[in-house]
């Protein structure tokens, strides 16, 4: 079936020296460009992966940042309210008094111009009465 003469020698070291040849031309650039692709992969993947946890803490720090300022918002306005409350309650009590000094100065008055009325009332009554008595003594 097969012959082994000296072909099959020669064939073998052609088969090897094709493998050397190929191995040095093409085999041996082929992985180192397949190595160089893989560590470029693996540094741009460990870069993004530092890129993200970079840009989580930012996340988390704006978080922070956006939440204090939220309470600090909110604190001034609830200062603000509590200071417009005070104001407003305070304008209401002068505004109360004033009305209160107010009805009190009417009902002075009132009480002044009924007691001037009185005090004429009684003059006319005292005149009326004098002339009914003078016109009863003279009538008599």
């Amino acid at each position: 079936m097969f012959d082994f003469d000296a072909t099959l020698p020669l064939m073998a070291v052609q088969f090897l020296l094709l493998m050397v040849v190929l191995n040095a031309i093409f085999f041996k650039p082929l992985t180192k460009a397949i190595d160089e692709r893989g560590e470029y992969i693996r540094s741009n993947e460990v870069e993004a992966k530092e890129r993200l946890a970079k840009s989580e803490a930012l996340a988390q720090q704006y978080e922070r940042e956006l939440a204090e300022s939220r309470k600090q918002y909110q604190a001034v306005i609830a200062a603000a309210q509590d200071d417009a409350q005070k104001i407003s309650a305070q304008k209401i009590a002068e505004a109360q008094q004033e009305a209160q000094a107010q009805r009190e100065q009417a009902q002075k008055e009132i009480d002044e111009q009924k007691q001037a009325a009185m005090h004429t009332l009684e003059q006319q009554v005292e005149a009326l009465s004098r002339q009914i008595l003078d016109k009863l003594l003279i009538g008599v």
